[in-house]
């Protein structure tokens, strides 16, 4: 269920009954030249949502205004702090708390958003938020590499491509249907969460918005499996997570 398609009362019912939320965090930003600006929201919210019906969740509206320092010499990025960002999820989630629900369980689509959500939960603390990137799950993890290999790269990866493709159709590859340059172990290694350069050499480095990802090699159908089993995946995950936290509330 979406929390903003409810209503109070079918909210307070559920309260009643002792749950948690899911809380997707995406950006707004370019994700290369067959890429949708919004890739990293659209995936944290639809696979959240998915596995909403699988698990009988609740998801709370997406964030989509996020870190993205690096992309913003290209349209379509629009980039917060990391200290907004964790300044909002604090408020966020101490409000949903405040509501009543158990714990906060945040699925992120965006590597830059991890370092402002773990101050976010330590801020919280008693363990009430759960942070996990969609891709973090073995089966998603395994899917990927059987997939793409390492194609699959670090950015406007041809597993979010795909998963935009089964839900909003496919845009024409221009650029992208050329493989870009591949990337070292160290450059990825020195580059995890997002840790890229200013936005201007960024660009310039790499002109067309992907990094190391050929995200030609999407499909829609690729897409739609990849959906099914982050959601399936995530459902477990959240079930375990609310069990935990009833456990927690009843210790308390």
């Amino acid at each position: 269920m979406e929390l903003g398609l409810m209503t109070w009362p079918e909210l307070d019912d559920r309260l009643a009954q002792g749950t948690s939320v899911m809380l997707p965090i995406g950006s707004t930003e370019q994700h290369g030249p067959m890429g949708l600006n919004g890739t990293d929201t659209i995936c944290a919210y639809e696979i959240a949502r998915a596995a909403a019906k699988l698990c009988d969740g609740i998801v709370a509206p997406p964030i989509a205004y996020t870190p993205a320092p690096f992309n913003t010499s290209f349209p379509g990025t629009v980039s917060i702090t990391p200290e907004l960002l964790q300044d909002l999820l604090v408020q966020v989630c101490r409000g949903l708390l405040a509501q009543g629900f158990l714990g906060v369980f945040i699925v992120n689509g965006h590597g830059a958003n991890l370092a402002p959500a773990r101050a976010a939960a330590a801020a919280l603390s008693n363990g009430a938020v759960h942070i996990q990137s969609w891709w973090d799950p073995d089966p998603v993890a395994k899917m990927r590499g059987d997939c793409f290999g390492d194609w699959e790269g670090m950015h406007a990866t041809p597993s979010e491509v795909a998963i935009t493709q089964a839900l909003h159709g496919c845009k024409p590859a221009g650029a992208a249907a050329d493989p870009p340059e591949k990337l070292s172990p160290d450059y990825i290694a020195a580059h995890s969460g997002d840790r890229h350069g200013p936005p201007d050499a960024h660009r310039a480095q790499f002109p067309d918005g992907r990094v190391g990802s050929h995200s030609a090699l999407a499909s829609p159908e690729l897409g739609q499996l990849l959906l099914d089993v982050a959601a399936k995946a995530l459902a477990v995950d959240f079930e375990r997570f609310c069990s935990a936290r009833r456990k927690a509330g009843d210790q308390g």
